[in-house]
């Protein structure tokens, strides 16, 4: 059975827009990577709520715009939380001249990356991160 790709707010109003569309782009990216899509649920949350999962989980005290949490340790089967601030999506489009939309999207497929293995601690890792970022959304937008 195909996994799911789901949608929930928590602490903020907003409605996703074309559900269906990021849900397929979501799928294909994790069959893209050689892994089987299960169920992940991306959570979009303000600020106050992100940064309690922060300091409860993590133990920082920084604002981030996003924490995944994989609901185990397998890397060729997703599954897992995405928590989003929105106002750090929106926040980092303004600082990065990007449509909010874009922004989104960027930072969901980031989730995604995360639960299937890839880190963003090093340079070199980041870099990675971005270029599959880049091809990711570009996918979406054909």
């Amino acid at each position: 059975m195909k996994g799911r790709v789901n949608f929930f707010t928590e602490n903020i109003s907003y409605i996703i827009k074309k559900k269906e569309k990021l849900r397929t782009w979501i799928i294909t990216a994790i069959e893209r990577e050689g892994k089987v899509a299960g169920d992940i649920n991306i959570i979009l949350c303000d600020d106050d709520y992100l940064s309690e999962l922060n300091y409860k989980y993590l133990k920082h005290k920084s604002l981030t715009d996003i924490l995944t949490f994989p609901f185990d340790d397998e890397t060729s089967h997703l599954c897992g939380d995405i928590f989003i601030s929105l106002p750090r999506v929106l926040d980092n489009a303004r600082k990065f001249e990007e449509s909010f939309e874009d922004e989104l999207h960027r930072v969901m497929i980031h989730g995604v990356l995360h639960l299937g293995g890839y880190h963003d601690s090093t340079k070199m890792e980041k870099t990675e991160m971005r270029i599959k970022e880049d091809f990711y959304l570009a996918l979406l937008h054909t």
